[in-house]
């Protein structure tokens, strides 16, 4: 029989209390265990010595019959150095998806657009500062001819 040691929730609704239990891995969660070993009440503050209640002569000798801890439990175990764990590492977990990507990449190039078209902006408006200044004499003597021209028609 595969026995697996694992939390039994009890309690009331949003007020979670677990048993640790040894149970037959096909029993379901709350149902049917072999052995209980411990609790864990996870309202309690992290520094309570009554958080986490394992019998660890019970967690010893299931965990040399084969038993097989959950995660959480795992973790429980460990901290009471009954079963080392090994820590986890998953750099991918980290990594964005392909779409998170893709968007990062569409928006860094529509960035280098706005840029190179603010570039573009900046030569125009110092090009256009620099030809009004040459621009405008030719303008002001343009006016009284056209001026003259009004008084030649009027």
């Amino acid at each position: 029989m595969a026995t697996s040691i694992r939390l039994s929730r009890g309690g009331s609704k949003k007020r979670p209390y677990y048993r640790i239990v040894v149970a037959d891995s096909r029993a379901p969660r709350d149902g049917k265990f072999i052995e209980r070993i411990g609790s864990y009440n996870p309202v309690l503050p992290k520094g309570d010595e009554k958080r986490v209640v394992i019998d660890v002569e019970r967690a010893k000798h299931w965990v040399a019959a084969g038993a097989q801890p959950t995660d959480r439990v795992a973790r429980f175990l460990d901290a009471a150095g009954v079963k080392e764990r090994a820590a986890r590492n998953n750099p991918k977990k980290a990594e964005p998806g392909q779409k998170a990507k893709d968007r990062a990449e569409d928006r860094a190039a529509k960035a280098a657009e706005a840029a190179e078209a603010a570039e573009a902006a900046k030569a125009a408006a110092a090009e256009a500062a620099a030809a009004p200044a040459a621009e405008e004499a030719p303008a002001e003597e343009a006016a009284p001819e056209a001026a003259a021209e009004e008084q030649a028609e009027g």
